[in-house]
């Protein structure tokens, strides 16, 4: 796991993905992004629930 061995949440990118405007975002951006990304889709699977069973919050 990349976040286990980096020094540092500040650490660039590196490899070959070919990121917009050749930015090299930060440990930091991509681990945010990530968390971000899994909020919204569970939210999603929360709204697709809820029209399957008709019930509401937990």
């Amino acid at each position: 796991m990349v976040e286990c061995t980096a020094t540092s949440l500040d650490q660039l990118a590196v490899g070959p993905v070919a990121w917009a405007n050749n930015a090299h975002p930060s440990l930091r951006w991509i681990m945010n992004h990530m968390i971000e990304e899994g909020a919204r889709h569970n939210g999603h699977a929360d709204l697709l629930r809820e029209m399957v069973d008709g019930s509401m919050g937990m």
